[in-house]
């Protein structure tokens, strides 16, 4: 009996998820054990051209990480769709937009410009930018992907089956996810897989230290304070974001007296994740006179980069860009 066929591909992300893949230390064994990787071009030689030529539908999962942010990256995830049982969206970039997807607050030429031209460490006289089409020779001609006008999550360009959070997802959450996926007994499509249904202060050791309202007189970046690990990060003034966050990571951040930044996304029933995080986080500052709010602002430095870190692409801003500059 042939065993499942299993794909991994990414698109525009940090290379996280694909250790994270590895970080299945010795049960990874047991994924080759049970599956056939047919495409994982990080790991493997395997070309597109090998991929084209398997039939429609013949790959049973394809994990894909990362936002859709060049042209190669849309052609492909349209490809592994065609040839795919199962497109899963593997990881917080690839499900949401993750931190490349902050980059849709600038345009595509503010963002060429900076890059290429005005960053401090660039040293280019001439303006050069990469161009889409060189000639090198008279028969030879060199082409590079096309830098699209925003970075976009994979279910806004082909449609998905199933979301494994995380920045990346812990190998506990992956191999959850791989189980469920090859027992056949198969969730509705759309559901989150290998996390819980419940925020993340279900499961953080912090959570008996929480009073039921919880109030926050000063905001506190992470620098500032060492964090008592034996209580509450909230009621420390750290901006947690366990709250208004899928559960499921084991609490890993909280356990090394770090806030919670919001990888594993929403619950079911949000929206937008980050509207949910202001919302919160504005129901629990115990602030009454303008100056007190404006010096409580004045400690997010980065708002988006705060409440949207993970989530802008899919939200209900976007991002700065709305319309294609095509």
């Amino acid at each position: 009996m042939d065993k499942p066929k299993i794909a991994l591909y990414w698109c525009a992300s940090c290379g996280g998820c694909e250790e994270a893949v590895v970080d299945l230390a010795e049960k990874i064994l047991d994924v080759v054990n049970l599956v056939d990787i047919v495409f994982w071009p990080v790991a493997m030689d395997y070309k597109i051209e090998d991929v084209e030529k398997l039939p429609d539908g013949s790959i049973t999962a394809s994990f894909i990480n990362g936002g859709i942010r060049l042209s190669e990256h849309e052609h492909v995830v349209k490809l592994l769709r065609r040839k795919s049982k199962l497109v899963i969206a593997y990881g917080a970039c690839s499900a949401w937009g993750g931190v490349p997807g902050l980059a849709n607050l600038y345009s595509r030429e503010e963002i060429m410009r900076y890059v290429y031209h005005e960053a401090p460490t660039v040293e280019n006289p001439e303006k050069i930018r990469p161009e889409l089409k060189t000639k090198v020779e008279e028969k030879i001609t060199l082409e590079l992907p096309e830098f699209l006008p925003r970075l976009l999550p994979l279910d806004l360009v082909v449609d998905v089956d199933y979301y494994i959070p995380g920045c990346p997802p812990t190998p506990d959450v992956t191999w959850k996810a791989i189980e469920t996926l090859l027992s056949g007994n198969l969730p509705p499509k759309g559901s989150v897989l290998g996390a819980l249904d419940k925020s993340l202060c279900y499961e953080c050791p912090l959570n008996d230290t929480k009073p039921e309202k919880v109030l926050i007189k000063e905001v506190k970046r992470p620098h500032e304070v060492i964090a008592d690990p034996s209580k509450c990060l909230l009621t420390q003034g750290l901006v947690c974001l366990g709250p208004v966050t899928r559960g499921g990571c084991g609490a890993l951040c909280i356990k090394a007296a770090m806030p919670c930044t919001g990888c594993f996304g929403p619950l079911d029933e949000v929206i937008d994740y980050g509207g949910k995080a202001i919302s919160y986080f504005a129901s629990i500052v115990d602030y009454t006179s303008e100056e007190e709010i404006e010096k409580a602002l004045g400690k997010i430095l980065d708002p988006m980069g705060v409440f949207y870190r993970y989530s802008l692409p899919a939200s209900r801003l976007r991002g700065k860009i709305m319309l294609v500059e095509r």
